[in-house]
C-alpha cells in the first residue's frame, strides 16, 4: 500500500524482524546496508528518496538500519530511484524466505517436501483449506490480540501454503474435520459459505481426500485431539499429536506407527469422501 511522505508507513509496508531470528536478521541487514550505500554513493538524503518513492522517512531508516523486512513493492520503487538496475529488486526471493517467523518457515519446508500429508483437525479448519477471509477472521479472533502487523504476516504466510494444491507432482492430501469445524460461522455467513464453497472446490482435486467426523460418532480413535503425519519421498516421516510425546514432533518408526494408527481408526470411523460432500452441500443448500 502506497503512503504518503509525512506517513511512516510502518506497519502498512513492512513486518519486523523476528527476536532471535538469526536467518532474518542477516538477510535484512544485508538489504539494508546495500540501500544505504546506494543511496550514499549517489548523495542522496533520506528526505529526497522518500519524496521519490512516497513512503516515509521513518521507514528508510528502519529498512537500512535492518530493523523492517520491507514487502515487495517498496524494494520495486527504491531500486528505480537508486538506479539500482535489478541488484535491490533481486533481493525479494531472499526476503520472501524469511518474512515468516523461523518456526512458522520450518513448517512450509516441511510441507514442501512431502509426498504424503494426513492430518485430523478438532478446532479450526486445517490451514490448506482455508480462505483468506477465514483465516484473517481466525487471526483477529486471536487472543492475546495479535498487532495489525502479526495478522497480516500470518495471513500472507497462511495463504502462501496454498501453493501447494498446485505442485507437480502434486502431494497425495488426506484431511479428516471435526463436524463443528465445519459448523462454526466464523467470520460471518458469507465468509463461512465463502469457506465450505472452497472446500468443495479442493477435494475435487483427484490428490485431496477430505472426510468428516460426525459428533454423533460413539467410537472415536481421535478424542484425545488433533494428529498430523508427513511422509517424504526419502521414506522418512514425521508426526504429531497433541495428546502423546509432549506435544512434540517424532520420527521414530515406533512412534509414528502409533500415530498412523490412530490416523486409520479415524478415518475408518469418519463420513466416507463421498459423503463428507453431500455432507457439506447440504450445510450451504440450508443458508
Amino acid at each position: 500500500m502506497r503512503v504518503s511522505v509525512d506517513s511512516d508507513g510502518t506497519e502498512e509496508n513492512s513486518w519486523s524482524v523476528g527476536p532471535g531470528d538469526e536467518q532474518s536478521v542477516a538477510v535484512v541487514a544485508a538489504l539494508g546496508r546495500q540501500m544505504r550505500a546506494r543511496r550514499e554513493a549517489l548523495g542522496m538524503k533520506v528526505a529526497e528518496l522518500s519524496a521519490q518513492i512516497r513512503y516515509g522517512e521513518g521507514l528508510i531508516y528502519k529498512v537500512e538500519g535492518g530493523t523492517r523486512i520491507p514487502k515487495p513493492e517498496y524494494l520495486d520503487r527504491v531500486d528505480e530511484a537508486l538506479g539500482a538496475g535489478g541488484l535491490i529488486k533481486a533481493m525479494k526471493t531472499d526476503l520472501a524466505q524469511v518474512r515468516y517467523p523461523k518456526k512458522i518457515r520450518d513448517l512450509a519446508e516441511t510441507e514442501a517436501r512431502a509426498v504424503e500429508i494426513c492430518a485430523y483437525r478438532t478446532h479450526n479448519i486445517h490451514g490448506l483449506l482455508q480462505t483468506s477471509a477465514h483465516a484473517r477472521a481466525l487471526f483477529e479472533m486471536h487472543l492475546p490480540a495479535y498487532t495489525a502487523d502479526e495478522v497480516e504476516r500470518g495471513l500472507a504466510w497462511r495463504m502462501s501454503r496454498r501453493s501447494i494444491f498446485a505442485r507437480n507432482p502434486a502431494p497425495a492430501i488426506s484431511l479428516v474435520q471435526e463436524e463443528v469445524t465445519l459448523l462454526r460461522r466464523i467470520g460471518g455467513t458469507m465468509v463461512w459459505r465463502a469457506q465450505l464453497e472452497r472446500i468443495l472446490e479442493l477435494i475435487d482435486l483427484k490428490h485431496v481426500v477430505f472426510q468428516v467426523m460426525r459428533t454423533d460418532c460413539e467410537v472415536h480413535a481421535g478424542i484425545a485431539g488433533g494428529l498430523e503425519v508427513l511422509k517424504f519421498a526419502n521414506g522418512a516421516a514425521v508426526g504429531r499429536t497433541e495428546d502423546a510425546f509432549n506435544g512434540r514432533h517424532v520420527s521414530e518408526p515406533k512412534q509414528l506407527q502409533t500415530l498412523e494408527l490412530r490416523y486409520g481408526m479415524i478415518r475408518s470411523q469418519a463420513l466416507t469422501p463421498k459423503d463428507s460432500r453431500v455432507f457439506i452441500e447440504h450445510l450451504l443448500g440450508e443458508t
